[in-house]
């Protein structure tokens, strides 16, 4: 009954648990990023690059 003790590959699958959170959340981001530039979402792209390229244009 040893072998209900050893925990020796708990590690392994938390590091695989955890590496499977990130690569599902990195591609739903960007899912989300080519939709939001394609301009398929709600979201105007455009409209934001202007607004910050206006913004950091110096006042004369």
């Amino acid at each position: 009954m040893s072998f209900l003790k050893d925990e020796g590959g708990q590690g392994a699958a938390e590091y695989i648990l955890l590496f499977g959170g990130v690569i599902v959340i990195a591609v739903a981001a960007l899912i989300i990023y080519r939709l939001y530039f394609e301009g398929q979402s709600g979201l105007k792209a455009t409209a934001d690059i202007d607004k910050v390229r206006a913004s950091a244009t110096p006042i004369p």
